[in-house]
């Protein structure tokens, strides 16, 4: 670790201050020139800021060894036992942090936010630094590499760098060291591989309480993300870690491991470090696995109370040179969050034995067995300063949440002034003590345009966690309420309860046939088959988990039999005359009669036959919905999927030029319903849709005009080896480990802004239209 700096280095009688005014264009500019006023900084700032910075406890071996691994065969044998220390600490924690209970989450943020001594980086680092993802997240590692010698002085005079980061959504971690390494000296000429893991975000079975879906990184370095062979990326799958370890084979070396694993854990804050324990010790297994000696490893924890903590902390404490558990100035002070900086990894060999215990046991209960290590091989000396450790964040952490209650009840106008003043002396501290300098756009790691989906709908989509709302007693309340009493108090009650007076739809429009897709790059994802669509990158999370929990508490549901007498229906003759109006005349056409292919019944549209003018139609059998058993698995179901895709390619088949197409569509939450909806975009100048469907159907229907042959010359050919895949998969026997067919065009090509939130509207509106169907009374 570099040595602390005196008071003296970081801060002398006079240290740069400028307060941070995003309307100052010339405030900026000076920042980045390194022309601010200087200030006067009283001791107390001086020493408050200092401590700030200093938030790092160091665990110190005996001089004798008397710290070293157990022998295998005592781990994973012996029940854990508390320790009573700890547990004390742990009651004391969460008695404080249960005064929090009757305040409303977002405002109470909104206070925190406001007294956080560090909470003016982000937007200083981004006014000077032009950092890539610049989140806490980058901040808080970018803090952790200023601080610890990471990376191997091995590494830097071979000038070859592999690092591996896991559970790292949205990748800051990776963007934070992208910056360092490009804009520091001792590593500016390294040659610099990585590759990550993460939940995939694009994985329909991924829910959303445990996938973050800011894609922005994601979405543009593919290649560099290992999502598994079951294409959900979950690093706690044992076949994952071995795959993993191929899939980084390449590497002569890994010199650095990451792991910021979490779970969302804010509906039960007191047992947060219980429900990730097994999250950390896969965590921890990979890295011990993956690392070459003399590595790092930085892995984010919480509390450190349980025997599950003391048990990894003495592994670690084994296994490498020196560990610390640090507090970033960045991370919040009010949270449980601490970083295990390990450096110097001098036990390759030695924990081989226990590692392949590990191993064998690997998997999301690996910490809710049995203990890692008895308390008896954990010696005392360790448990002393472990337990010393644990009070010296303990009283931080009590210390910040007893002021900023103190603070929620009012603050002067003194305190508030010479609170300003430490935030903006924090922040200038932090560019000065780590170096942070501007890096170009061009060298940041998503150099190129790819436009991910969290940029292509609307500014309300959350890129994170599932959002709170209300007080944790009220959000607890609401957990004792029927789904119906909880759609009645969200935010989509008015969208829910309101009656269909026309057609949703009638303003979203792809226009085609779109030209720059790589058809020939396509390829075909197969994995584990759905349980259940929970995700989707084409959806916003709140609608879907609604629904979801809607539609878990029907035993079985026939959706033709489910019905609102006070919505509008849509008459079939509006929607032929919409597709008359969208098709353009061409004089190619006259020698025969356009056709509009129907995939429905035809009792519903020949009424209305005069309405399309131009047009005859022809009918065709319309996709079959989910069977009854399968009703969470939306268009998810491989026989849908199959029904859907068959419908795309008779299409394709029959259709001459300037035709026009009606198809209705479940839903398009599955990425191979998305592609299929991609493939009409292809092939026809316009791609509308209408919701309800005309028909007795539940969905959308969509209404794709002026067909051009020449584009599905190349789709066929794939929609057909596409087809041959889930037959297969589907005459499978086996009935574990059953797969299906989860994507066949690249997520690149689904994520383009137009097709996007065409896409977002589709299955808005759908959703929301099956909740209002399933609202209506018995």
């Amino acid at each position: 670790m570099r040595s602390p700096r005196s008071r003296d280095q970081c801060f002398s009688a006079r240290v740069l201050f400028c307060r941070m005014n995003p309307g100052n264009g010339t405030k900026k500019k000076a920042m980045r020139q390194g022309r601010l006023s200087a200030v006067d900084v009283d001791p107390d700032t001086v020493a408050e800021i200092q401590s700030l910075f200093s938030k790092i406890k160091t665990y110190t071996k005996p001089s004798n060894g008397g710290w070293c691994l157990p022998e295998p065969n005592v781990s994973l044998k012996y029940p854990g036992s508390e320790h009573s220390h700890l547990q004390t600490l742990k009651t004391s924690l969460n008695a404080v942090k249960n005064q929090l209970s009757d305040k409303n989450v977002q405002v109470w943020h909104q206070h925190t936010t406001s007294t956080n001594r560090a909470g003016k980086v982000i937007a200083v680092i981004r006014s000077v630094a032009n950092a890539e993802i610049c989140t806490q997240a980058w901040c808080k590692f970018y803090e952790i590499l200023g601080t610890f010698n990471l990376i191997p002085e091995q590494a830097v005079q071979n000038g070859e760098l592999n690092t591996v980061h896991l559970c790292e959504a949205p990748g800051a971690f990776i963007s934070a060291l992208n910056h360092y390494i490009k804009t520091s000296d001792k590593t500016r000429y390294c040659d610099w591989s990585w590759a990550a893991n993460t939940l995939n975000p694009y994985h329909e079975a991924n829910g959303g309480g445990t996938t973050i879906a800011d894609d922005r990184m994601i979405a543009n370095t593919l290649p560099w993300w290992f999502f598994g062979s079951d294409n959900t990326g979950n690093i706690m799958i044992q076949k994952h870690l071995l795959e993993l370890q191929a899939f980084v084979g390449n590497m002569h070396r890994v010199e650095l491991v990451t792991a910021d694993g979490s779970f969302d854990c804010q509906e039960n804050p007191d047992e947060q470090e219980a429900l990730v324990a097994s999250l950390h010790y896969c965590e921890a297994t990979a890295a011990l696995l993956l690392l070459s000696p003399g590595g790092s490893f930085v892995l984010k924890m919480f509390t450190l109370y349980e025997h599950s903590s003391v048990s990894l902390l003495y592994l670690l404490n084994c296994c490498f040179h020196s560990v610390h558990v640090f507090k970033p100035a960045t991370s919040k002070a009010g949270n449980s969050e601490v970083y295990v900086v390990c450096l110097g990894y001098d036990a390759k060999e030695a924990v081989r034995p226990l590692l392949s215990k590990l191993i064998r046991n690997y998997g999301p209960n690996l910490a809710n067995q049995e203990a890692l290590f008895p308390n008896t091989v954990i010696p005392d000396s360790f448990m002393k300063q472990h337990e010393d450790m644990c009070l010296y964040f303990h009283k931080l952490q009590v210390e910040t949440i007893t002021e900023n209650l103190y603070l929620f009840k009012g603050m002067s106008s003194e305190r508030r002034q010479r609170l300003d003043h430490v935030r903006d002396s924090v922040a200038q501290e932090y560019l000065q003590r780590f170096k942070v300098t501007f890096l170009p756009r061009s060298r940041w790691i998503s150099r190129n345009t790819v436009t991910p989906a969290c940029y292509a709908v609307s500014a309300g989509r959350p890129l994170g966690q599932k959002k709170q709302t209300g007080s944790f007693n009220e959000r607890r309340e609401l957990q004792t309420l029927s789904w119906r009493e909880r759609i009645h108090r969200s935010f989509y009650a008015p969208c829910v309860q309101r009656h269909c007076t026309e057609p949703a739809g009638t303003g979203s429009l792809l226009q085609g046939p779109l030209t720059n897709c790589q058809v020939a790059s396509w390829y075909i994802i197969v994995g584990a088959a759905l349980p259940a669509v929970s995700n989707s990158a084409f959806c916003e999370a709140g609608l879907l988990n609604y629904l979801n929990e809607a539609l878990g508490s029907a035993q079985s549901l026939d959706w033709t039999r489910v019905s609102c007498t006070s919505c509008h229906a849509v008459c079939p003759g509006t929607v032929l005359s919409d597709v008359a109006g969208l098709c353009t005349f061409n004089a190619d056409n006259d020698e025969h009669k356009r056709q509009c292919l129907v995939f429905g019944c035809r009792s519903v549209w020949e009424p209305f036959q005069n309405h399309l003018r131009d047009f005859d139609l022809t009918f065709w059998a319309e996709p079959l919905f989910p069977q009854t058993g399968c009703i969470l698995l939306h268009d998810g179901e491989p026989l849908y999927q199959q029904e859907l895709l068959n419908c795309v390619v008779v299409s394709l088949q029959r259709l001459h030029s300037g035709d026009a197409l009606l198809l209705p569509l479940f839903s398009a939450l599955s990425r191979v319903a998305a592609a299929a909806v991609l493939c009409l975009h292809m092939c026809f100048r316009t791609v509308k849709f209408r919701c309800p469907s005309p028909s007795a159907s539940v969905g959308a229907l969509l209404l794709c005009t002026d067909f051009c042959p020449e584009a599905a010359v190349g789709i066929l050919p794939v929609l057909k080896e596409v087809q041959v895949h889930i037959t297969q998969l589907l005459e499978e026997k086996v009935e574990t480990d059953k797969r299906q067919v989860l994507q066949f065009v690249p997520i690149e090509e689904l994520l383009t802004q137009g097709l996007t939130q065409f896409l977002w509207n589709v299955n808005s509106e759908i959703i929301q239209h099956k909740l209002h169907l399933l609202m209506q009374p018995e």
